[in-house]
């Protein structure tokens, strides 16, 4: 246990001094945070309601989808993850350990944005502070996997970005962080059900007085959690501990992670 939290301790330190994840982690979600919440609060004032969820939600996806994947390639083309093997470690700690750290940066971002929100941009705090902990955790946790499982199948660190950037630029668009989901077309407003982040907009705002929902809030994180296990589930297997000693396992065995995410596409149209 006490070589898993040193490692942890590792990881995170790491977090800050790499120069890459520094940006992703810290410098891109604030910088975003801040330019984006001046221009879109100019725009439209109404997106005060909504800004601090969106910009907890944007630092998620930018710190798990663009953040956390590359490092995995690393180290698994330089031979870390095979000297892991050779001491011992399990690959579930292996896996585990850059989630949480990742998670741990997330929630330093998240708390400056909720403290600093309404002094600088006259934001409203969430009505439910449970709800709104419970779909940071749920998004991060989804997130977290996803960026995980891109990180064990992508064959090298320029598909990480390609992999990330689906569903990142998707999620700014029509996952209901810049604008809310219920006002998307019908076809666009399905589409979106297939992005971690119009669910957990839906758990923040399902117990709230009228919080505008696009899914039912409990069918939210059912989908949410199934979505990052299955992930998690997923990377576990597909694992490989050096790019010499591949499994043959199919890597296209990753797109299962869709299925919580298309069924609640599913249930939608029913």
């Amino acid at each position: 246990m006490t070589a898993f939290f040193n490692h942890v301790n590792f990881e995170f330190r790491s977090g800050v001094r790499n120069k890459s994840l520094l940006l992703l982690n810290y410098l891109f979600p604030l910088g975003f945070y801040l330019m984006g919440s001046a221009l879109l609060t100019g725009v439209n004032p109404t997106f005060r309601e909504t800004l601090i969820p969106a910009m907890v939600f944007f630092t998620i996806i930018s710190s798990t989808l663009l953040g956390l994947p590359e490092p995995i390639v690393s180290s698994r083309e330089s031979g870390i993850y095979r000297s892991y093997k050779i001491h011992g470690i399990p690959k579930l700690s292996i896996l585990l350990i850059p989630v949480l750290t990742t998670i741990l940066h997330t929630t330093i971002v998240a708390i400056v944005i909720v403290v600093t929100a309404p002094i600088l941009f006259n934001a409203v705090l969430p009505a439910n502070g449970l709800s709104f902990a419970l779909g940071y955790l749920l998004m991060a946790f989804a997130s977290a996997g996803l960026g995980l499982l891109i990180g064990v199948v992508a064959p090298n660190g320029r598909a990480t970005i390609l992999l990330g950037q689906v569903v990142f630029l998707p999620s700014m668009m029509i996952g209901g962080l810049m604008f809310p989901a219920h006002l998307l077309p019908a076809t666009l407003g399905k589409i979106a059900l297939l992005l971690p982040s119009n669910y957990a907009l839906n758990v923040v705002n399902g117990w709230s007085a009228n919080g505008a929902l696009t899914f039912n809030v409990y069918g939210s994180v059912a989908v949410l959690f199934a979505g990052g296990a299955l992930a998690l589930g997923l990377a576990l297997y597909l694992f490989n501990w050096d790019s010499q000693n591949k499994t043959n396992r199919n890597p296209a065995l990753a797109l299962f992670v869709l299925v919580p995410f298309v069924i609640g596409v599913l249930l939608s149209l029913a």
